[in-house]
């Protein structure tokens, strides 16, 4: 019988001993994906550490990751920079090719989505960034599109989305420092993103996760310091970003992952492998979750229970 805790001890020792199929995983999933080709998994709805979950086609460091309820897809990596692939999150294994993005990048993007398109923006290309968003439709494996644009060209936002829009904030951009600008799309409709407000000081390199109605920005680097700073907005208003309360650590290159209820934050640099939550709808101070299989920073997050899902 599996353990709830998203520990499958000596079933699954037995299991993988006889080559049979793992049991499918319950709840509200999330997956960390990278550095290198790592994937581990998280149950959002209980704390405890992370656990293997597969490997990714390559190596993958700031790629972009969406999911839709039954399936996460990850574009762009530090080996061939234009790779999409994905997994089904319910079953453990590694990942399978999905298509191609519209633009080689060596990592920065940002992705966020609802229940049938995934978007990926920004990113690092060649010596410089881009303000280029691409889609994909989850369920149907194939190369991206090209949606619309930024509002400026950048690395490292952070993103979320509601049912309705996606969102980026802050980032850095070509031959200039931080920002804090919040961009906008409405996910229905291809086009270029709008302003939506301001962060409460430029930063890159945070972390986003979201209900159905509040995105977070959490962490980052900003001033030159790393921060652990948490703000959010409300995303059906558009508006500057408001203080929810602090992470456990001052870090940045972390990754989060969300249920409509809780947002999990993960890793960071100088061999980081701590693991902390909030209740999105209240405003407070993060508390410990557990802590990933080893050190990582500069993953990816998605989950099949985040707020453009519900």
């Amino acid at each position: 019988m599996p353990n709830f805790q998203g520990v499958w001890s000596l079933s699954e020792q037995y299991q993988n001993a006889g080559g049979w199929p793992l049991a499918p995983l319950p709840g509200n999933v999330g997956l960390f994906f990278g550095p290198q080709n790592t994937i581990e998994f998280i149950l959002i709805d209980t704390t405890g550490d992370g656990t293997d979950f597969g490997d990714l086609t390559g190596n993958s460091e700031a790629a972009g990751a969406v999911a839709s309820s039954t399936r996460a897809v990850r574009g762009g990596d530090d080996q061939a920079g234009n790779v999409i692939d994905f997994v089904t999150i319910a079953s453990r294994g590694n990942a399978t090719d999905f298509g191609n993005l519209i633009e080689t990048s060596s990592g920065g993007l940002a992705g966020c989505g609802n229940e049938t398109r995934g978007l990926i923006g920004g990113g690092n290309i060649g010596s410089g960034h881009t303000n280029v968003i691409q889609y994909v439709t989850i369920a149907s494996a194939g190369d991206a599109t090209d949606f619309g644009n930024l509002t400026a060209a950048r690395s490292h936002p952070a993103s979320f989305s509601s049912t309705t829009r996606g969102v980026w904030a802050g980032g850095n951009p070509t031959g200039a420092s931080t920002i804090d600008t919040i961009d906008y799309v409405t996910i229905a409709n291809t086009g270029n993103a709008a302003d939506f407000g301001n962060l409460s000081a430029a930063r890159d390199l945070a972390a986003g996760a979201s209900s159905a109605t509040r995105g977070l920005i959490c962490n980052g680097l900003g001033g030159g310091a790393a921060l652990n700073i948490i703000e959010y907005v409300t995303i059906a208003n558009t508006g500057n970003t408001t203080d929810f309360g602090d992470s456990t650590i001052s870090n940045r290159a972390r990754a989060a992952v969300s249920s409509t209820v809780r947002a999990v934050i993960a890793g960071g640099i100088n061999s980081n492998d701590t693991m902390d939550y909030v209740t999105i709808a209240s405003t407070g101070n993060a508390i410990d979750f557990g802590n990933l299989t080893a050190a990582k920073s500069s993953m990816s997050g998605a989950s099949n229970s985040h707020g453009g899902l519900s």
